[in-house]
């Protein structure tokens, strides 16, 4: 469980409500606290038992670079409704959801995608179906295919035990816990608890669902003409960093391996995470500028 340090909205970041005609999604949204915007904006996609507080600490700092960033609670999670659905928690069906909001916050124009964990698969199913044109795309801590390791079996235990006996048995018996013995304040630990059992069951389950039968799209996603990113911590414990570079060098994306970060950067390292993007999307930018005043 992704657990961010602190829950105060740093300078220029609000909750906001995004209509879309996919239904209504709750964001953080964040603006320059001094400057304009005048760069492409941005779209942050968090993991399955995560939320859009989990991008607080790189908000400010991302928005600064003269951008709006938008990070989202996905259907079903948290402050976002969702129905009681299985089919509403594919990751085709959640990518079709980033889609519909990238047309409302992109205005139609370029804006960067990022996707963390399981957010990464779900904005890879956005960025492979082509209905959006992405500046750039990052898979932060995410990997080719079906989750790794401890956190497979964390996921399994999800999907198996949210049906029969509820996500309070869930967060008592698995969360609270490991969070527990992490010396987490006790506001963070309320929040904690607050935050997964607002989810919904149907959603959480199908979700952990998705990311233990994920198959590898990653050939596929080759194909699709946008500057990618691979970043993840440097003992990341969802898909291994070997897995994650092998992707990278598939994929001929830059990749980005953060010191001291496991599988969360963005709470882990947000200085470094949120150097490494803005330096990417600057990059990817230029990039798209160049190849369009090219073709003129």
């Amino acid at each position: 469980m992704s657990t961010p340090r602190f829950l105060d909205l740093p300078p220029g970041v609000t909750p906001q409500k995004i209509e879309t005609p996919q239904g209504t999604f709750a964001v953080l949204e964040a603006l320059p606290v001094s400057g304009v915007v005048e760069r492409w904006p941005a779209l942050l996609v968090p993991g399955l038992t995560g939320s859009k507080e989990d991008f607080i600490a790189v908000l400010m700092t991302l928005a600064q670079s003269g951008r709006r960033v938008v990070a989202v609670d996905l259907r079903g999670q948290y402050e976002t409704p969702g129905p009681d659905d299985p089919a509403a928690y594919t990751c085709a069906a959640l990518g079709s959801d980033l889609d519909a909001l990238a047309q409302v916050i992109g205005g139609g124009g370029p804006m960067h995608l990022v996707g963390h964990s399981f957010g990464g698969l779900v904005a890879r199913e956005t960025v492979i179906d082509g209905r959006t044109k992405f500046a750039s795309f990052t898979l932060m801590g995410s990997g080719p295919a079906a989750i790794e390791g401890r956190r497979a079996r964390n996921g399994r235990k999800i999907m198996e035990e949210v049906p029969e006996l509820g996500l309070e048995h869930v967060w008592q018996h698995r969360f609270e816990p490991e969070v527990l013995a992490g010396d987490v304040p006790d506001d963070i630990v309320a929040f904690l608890r607050r935050r997964l059992l607002a989810n919904s069951p149907t959603g959480l389950s199908s979700m952990a669902e998705q990311v233990l039968t994920m198959r590898d799209r990653t050939d596929e996603l080759r194909q699709i003409e946008v500057p990618t990113l691979v970043l993840y911590g440097e003992d990341d414990d969802g898909w291994s960093p070997e897995t994650q570079s092998e992707m990278a060098a598939r994929l001929g994306a830059e990749c980005v391996v953060v010191p001291g970060a496991v599988h969360s950067p963005a709470v882990e390292a947000p200085e470094t995470t949120a150097a490494a993007l803005v330096r990417f999307w600057n990059a990817a930018e230029k990039h798209y500028l160049d190849i369009h005043s090219n073709s003129l």
